[in-house]
């Protein structure tokens, strides 16, 4: 993406955006940043970051990113009130200029769950990626001819949004999920079509209930617990993914009973779960693979969690079953 084509995408970027000279004075930024920062445009160009990010030690460790070319974060940085915080990320564009990245906090993220503080560090990484990757999409879908690559090219800006959207959600607003009326199968059908889009895609069996009611909650939010568990049984070897949904009566989900829950089972053909890792699968960081992460199922969970609803595990290697349970009542 040029210069150009960058700029008209930040200027839109709900992210706080700026770019920094050599001096580590600001020389650009974008509305979300100036809404961050408090300052119209004509204040806040030519200000020291220090001075912006009200911290002098900031000032040291800018010019650190700057020498090293290397990326440097402030975590939990507060403006003026107490109760104005933001975190923030500074990334060498070459020697004579940094771009800046500011996250507002949202008070309500006190309340920290120990995945979103997991995932918090990560927030940073998957940004820029993210950002870059929709924006290339954005160019292929101007420049093909072809409808199918048109439809895959917006495949990708759309899942791009989504996981701007969902890593804002998770790590700055405490993880709150939106209460909206939605069609699980729909939710399901967007997963296969993600799946399938990928390469090496898993055979996929549909079970579906057709009769069962819509529920409240948040189609992102359930999409990605659905693509984690996917990705999951992928990872474990899988070839052949089933997923069936039905209507159970009187489910305990918790403390308390439902009249009507759902069933979603995603069963899989893969190696199944070590026998070590079965009493603690769902918690942060714990992880069968050495090069994972062990974030993918406890997010599952929590997501789980805030729809009242459970996800838990039974199965042996070759027979992997997740179940989600979500109470179907419209209270």
């Amino acid at each position: 993406m040029n210069e150009a084509d960058w700029r008209a995408w930040a200027e839109q970027a709900t992210t706080g955006l700026g770019l920094v000279d050599a001096q580590l004075c600001l020389t650009w930024l974008n509305p979300a940043l100036a809404e961050a920062l408090a300052l119209g445009p004509r204040r806040a160009i030519g200000q020291p970051l220090a001075a912006l990010l009200g911290e002098p030690a900031v000032a040291e460790q800018a010019a650190r990113a700057r020498d090293e070319q290397r990326t440097v974060q402030w975590r939990d940085l507060r403006l003026g009130e107490p109760d104005r915080r933001l975190d923030a990320a500074l990334q060498p564009l070459g020697v004579d200029r940094l771009l800046l990245e500011v996250h507002v906090l949202a008070p309500a993220l006190a309340d920290h769950s120990p995945v979103s503080a997991s995932l918090r560090g990560l927030a940073h990484e998957v940004k820029n990626p993210l950002a870059g990757l929709r924006g290339a999409a954005q160019l292929l879908q101007r420049r093909v001819g072809e409808a199918e690559l048109k439809a895959l090219a917006g495949m990708v800006i759309a899942e791009a949004d989504r996981l701007a959207v969902l890593t804002d959600r998770l790590l700055y607003r405490a993880g709150l999920p939106l209460r909206e009326v939605l069609n699980i199968h729909a939710v399901l059908e967007r997963v296969v079509a993600l799946l399938e889009a990928e390469p090496a895609p898993l055979a996929i069996r549909q079970d579906y209930d057709p009769s069962l009611p819509e529920l409240r909650g948040d189609a992102d939010r359930l999409q990605q617990l659905l693509l984690n568990l996917a990705r999951n049984a992928r990872e474990a070897g899988a070839r052949t993914l089933t997923l069936r949904t039905r209507a159970e009566h009187g489910v305990r989900l918790g403390e308390r009973v439902v009249r009507t829950a759902l069933r979603l089972e995603v069963l899989d053909d893969g190696a199944g779960v070590p026998a070590a890792l079965r009493d603690t699968l769902f918690e942060p960081l714990v992880s069968g693979r050495a090069e994972g992460t062990g974030l993918g199922l406890a997010l599952a969970r929590e997501i789980a969690h805030e729809h009242g609803g459970e996800l838990r595990h039974a199965g042996l290697p070759g027979a992997t079953l997740f179940t989600l349970w979500l109470p179907l009542e419209q209270g």
